[in-house]
C-alpha cells in the first residue's frame, strides 16, 4: 500500500524525487531490467527532465558484464555486495560531488580490475549501471525482459548453490542467486555465467558409430569440429543396437566380468542410480566406478572407518559458529569461492584461520584475511597432522570427557601412545615438513584451545597415496578434542563436483551398493535382488585402474564410460590409452567429443543439466532439486539413454519420470528413506539422512 501511494506521488516526470532515482538524461526505456525501471514502467515516465551530462563512457572492458555508470545513483549496494557479502573488496567509491563514482581498483576498467566475476555487484544493481553482458546490445542497450524464469542449482563445484534462470527465446539470459540454505543468495563466475556451453558448435547432438575399417591410434588427434574424419552418423536406435550388440557378444564371450560402467559425478542422483544398476544387473557384475576414485573415495572409507558416515558432520551455514578455522589442501576462494566468501566473512568478525597448504593461497592473506600458515613440504600431510596430535596429547590438550563418553577409550590411548613418540614430535617432524617446530606447537593449542574449531580439507588431501589416512589423522584430530557434534565445529570434506556426494551414495563404487552397504553382506544383496527380480555377484568388482590393468591383459574387453573424460583426468596417460586401445567396444556418453571418444566406438551424446530433471546432492548431504530448463537438445535425457540401452540388455525398465527413480532410491536407500519430490518441492531442500527419525533431514551429524 505505501509503495502503490508513494508511485502515485512520483507519475510526474518533473518531480525532483526522479532525479535521486535517474540521473541526469537517463533513458528509461534502453537501459535497465532493474527495479527502478520497473517503477519507472508503472508510473508511465521515460526519462528525467534534466540534461545527460558527458561524463562517463560505457565500460565493456569484461567479457561477463557491462558498466554503465550514467545509470548509477551512487546507492553503495555494490560496493556492499563487493566488500560485505563476497567479501573480495575490488570495488569502491572515489571522487566528489559531481564526480563522485564507483570505481574497481584504483579505477581500472572493470575487465583489467581484480574483479573474480562473481556478479554479485550486478544482482545488487538496481538501476542497470551494472549488467549481465548477455542482456545489452553491442551499443548497451537493454534487451528485453525475460520470457520465464525457472529455479534450479549450480552444476559445479559441491557447493549446492540454488539459483533461478532467466530465459528468453529458450536461451539463458541471466542468472541469479536464491536464498539457498548454502549460498544465501550469492554465486560465482560458473554459476552465474557458465552456461553458453549447452549452445557451443562443438556439442554434439547426433549419436555417432566408428566408420568401418577406421582403427584406433593412440595419441590420434581427432578434431572436435569434424569427427567425420572417424565417425558416422547414426540413428538412436542404430547406435543404442551397435553398443548393445558389442556388450553382449563379450558378455556371452567372455563373462560378465569382461565389462565394465564408468560413471559421473556430474550427472544426478537418479542417473548415477541407474548407471549402476545397469552395470549389476544388464551387464551382470560388479565393475562400476566412478571419477571419485580420483578424488574423494579416501574420504568416503576413511571417514566410515572414523565417524560411521562417509561426509560432511555440519552444514556450510555453521561457519558462523566457528571461532577457529583449519584448511588443509583446498582453496576454497578459487575452486568453492561461495563458501570462501562466508568463511572470509566469518574470519573477518573475529574467527581464527589456520590454513595447512605448501602453496601460498588466497586464504592465507588477503584483505581482513591473515591466516597461520603451515607451509608444509608435499607429501608431509600425515606427518604434520601427527604432530599436531603429538602436541595436543603430550600437553594434555584432549577433551577427556568427550572421548570418554562418544569415543573408545581403550583405542584412544593406543592412538595416543603412537602420536606421542618422540619420532612424531614437532621438532623431528619439522626437518621433513619444513614447518618450524614452534609453529606447529603453536597450531595445535590453537585449535586445541580456541573454542569451535572446524576443520575443511580438499583434494590436496585425498589426491594422494596416503588420502585414507590423512583424512583418519583428521578425524582424530577432531574426536580427540571434541570438535564434532555441535554447532560450530566438525570434519568437512570439501567436494569438487556438484555430485561427487551423491554419486557415491548412489553406490558407484565396486565393492558397494547404495547407502554405502558392501555387496558382500547377504542381507543387503537379498534386498536388492528381490528389488532388481535379478542375482547379484556377492564379489566386489574392479576399481578403474584394475580395469585398465585387465584390458591391457586381454581379459577385459568393454567399458561404457558416462559423463567423464578419463583420458584426461586419470593419471599415467601411456596406460589409460593403451587399455583403451586394446578394448573392443568403447561406449562414450557425453556432450563433446573429448579425449576418451577419440576410442570410442559408439559416442552417445548427452543432456546438460539444464535439460533435465532430478536431484543433486551437495557436499553438505544436501539433496537439492534440478529442474528443467529446457527440452534435451540430443533428445533424451540422460537417464532415458541408461534406460534405452538397459532394456535392449534385458532390463524391462519402465521409469517415466525422475521422481519414480527417487521413489525407490528411497526404498533401497536407508539414508534417503523419506526423500520425495515433494518433500524437495515443499522444503526446497534437505540433508540425508531423512527418514522416519528424521523427517526433514540432519543437519547436523553425530550429536
Amino acid at each position: 500500500f505505501r509503495v502503490k501511494r508513494a508511485l502515485n506521488h512520483l507519475k510526474d516526470p518533473k518531480d525532483p524525487m526522479w532525479l535521486l532515482i535517474f540521473p541526469e538524461g537517463t533513458n528509461l526505456s534502453g537501459v535497465t531490467r532493474q527495479k527502478s525501471a520497473q517503477w519507472a514502467e508503472k508510473t508511465g515516465v521515460t526519462e528525467s527532465r534534466f540534461p545527460a551530462a558527458e561524463r562517463w563512457q560505457a565500460d565493456a572492458s569484461h567479457p561477463a558484464m557491462r558498466v554503465n555508470l550514467d545509470a548509477c545513483i551512487q546507492c553503495g549496494l555494490c560496493v556492499r555486495a563487493c566488500r560485505e557479502v563476497q567479501v573480495n573488496d575490488v570495488i569502491g567509491m572515489a571522487g566528489r560531488g559531481h564526480t563522485e563514482k564507483i570505481v574497481f581498483d584504483f579505477d581500472d576498467p572493470m575487465g583489467e580490475s581484480t574483479c573474480v566475476a562473481c556478479g554479485e555487484c550486478v544482482q545488487a544493481c538496481p538501476t542497470g549501471a551494472l549488467m549481465p553482458s548477455t542482456m545489452v546490445d553491442e551499443n548497451n542497450v537493454y534487451k528485453g525482459k525475460p520470457d520465464r524464469t525457472v529455479d534450479s542449482v549450480c552444476p559445479y563445484c559441491g557447493v549446492g548453490c540454488q539459483l533461478t534462470y532467466q530465459i528468453k527465446d529458450d536461451k539463458i539470459v541471466a542468472v541469479t542467486g536464491k536464498n539457498g540454505p548454502a549460498n544465501q543468495n550469492r554465486l560465482c563466475v560458473k554459476g552465474r555465467f557458465g552456461f553458453d556451453y549447452v549452445h557451443n558448435p562443438q556439442r554434439l547432438m547426433k549419436p555417432m558409430i566408428r566408420k568401418d575399417g577406421v582403427p584406433k591410434v593412440a595419441h590420434e588427434f581427432i578434431d572436435p569440429t569434424n569427427p567425420w574424419t572417424h565417425f558416422r552418423e547414426a540413428t538412436w536406435e542404430e547406435a543404442l543396437d551397435r553398443a548393445a550388440g558389442g556388450l553382449k557378444k563379450i558378455r556371452d564371450r567372455d563373462g560378465s566380468d569382461a565389462l565394465a560402467g564408468f560413471g559421473s559425478a556430474k550427472g544426478s542422483n537418479e542417473e548415477a542410480y541407474l548407471f549402476q544398476k545397469l552395470v549389476r544387473t544388464g551387464f551382470g557384475t560388479n565393475n562400476v566406478d566412478h571419477c571419485t576414485r580420483l578424488c574423494h573415495a579416501s574420504s568416503v572409507s576413511a571417514l566410515l572407518e572414523g565417524v560411521g558416515s562417509a561426509a560432511v558432520t555440519a552444514t556450510f551455514n555453521e561457519c558462523k559458529n566457528s571461532e577457529l578455522i583449519i584448511v588443509i589442501g583446498a582453496n576454497p576462494a578459487s575452486a568453492h569461492p561461495v563458501f570462501a566468501s562466508r568463511m572470509k566473512k566469518r574470519i573477518r568478525q573475529g574467527a581464527k584461520l589456520i590454513v595447512i597448504d605448501p602453496r601460498r593461497t588466497e586464504m592465507v592473506e588477503s584483505p581482513h584475511v591473515k591466516a597461520l600458515h603451515l607451509p608444509l613440504l608435499p607429501g608431509t600431510n600425515v606427518a604434520v597432522l601427527t604432530a599436531l596430535a603429538h602436541v595436543i596429547v603430550t600437553e594434555g590438550l584432549y577433551n577427556e570427557t568427550f572421548v570418554r563418553e562418544r569415543c573408545d577409550w581403550d583405542e584412544f590411548q593406543h592412538w595416543a601412545e603412537f602420536v606421542s613418540l618422540p619420532q612424531n614430535s614437532p621438532e623431528a617432524v619439522a626437518k621433513i615438513s619444513g614447518v618450524p617446530a614452534e609453529t606447529i606447537r603453536g597450531a595445535a593449542r590453537l585449535y586445541a584451545t580456541g573454542g569451535n574449531g572446524s576443520i575443511y580439507y580438499g583434494l590436496g588431501v585425498t589426491e594422494h597415496s596416503q588420502g585414507s589416512t590423512t583424512v583418519m589423522a583428521i578425524a582424530n584430530l577432531a574426536m580427540c578434542t571434541g570438535n564434532i557434534g555441535r554447532p560450530g565445529v566438525g570434519v568437512n570434506p570439501l567436494r569438487g563436483q556438484n555430485n561427487v556426494q551423491g554419486s557415491c551414495d548412489m553406490g558407484s563404487f565396486p565393492h558397494e551398493l547404495p547407502g554405502y552397504r558392501h555387496i558382500s553382506g547377504d542381507a543387503v544383496r537379498e534386498q536388492f535382488e528381490a528389488m532388481w527380480n535379478v542375482k547379484l555377484n556377492k564379489e566386489p568388482g574392479l576399481r578403474i585402474p584394475n580395469m585398465f590393468d585387465a584390458a591391457i591383459e586381454g581379459t577385459f574387453m568393454g567399458l561404457y564410460v558416462q559423463g567423464e573424460d578419463i583420458l584426461q583426468s586419470d593419471p599415467n596417460t601411456k596406460h589409460v590409452v593403451a587399455a583403451l586401445s586394446a578394448m573392443e567396444c568403447v561406449i562414450v556418453h557425453d556432450l563433446f567429443l573429448n579425449e576418451t571418444a577419440n576410442y570410442a566406438h559408439v559416442f552417445l551424446p548427452g543432456s546438460t543439466f539444464l535439460e533435465k530433471d532430478g536431484t543433486f546432492t551437495n557436499a553438505e548431504r544436501r539433496i537439492n532439486r534440478v529442474r528443467k530448463v529446457m527440452a534435451p537438445r540430443n533428445g533424451y535425457e540422460d537417464w532415458e539413454i541408461t534406460q534405452m540401452l538397459a532394456n535392449r540388455l534385458g532390463g524391462n525398465w519402465s521409469y517415466q519420470h525422475p521422481r519414480e527413480i527417487m521413489a525407490e532410491i528411497a526404498l533401497t536407500t536407508p539414508s534417503f528413506a523419506g526423500v520425495t519430490y515433494d518433500l524437495l518441492e515443499r522444503e526446497g531442500s534437505v540433508q540425508w539422512p531423512c527418514n522416519e527419525a528424521a523427517p526433514l533431514g540432519t543437519p547436523l551429524m553425530h550429536i
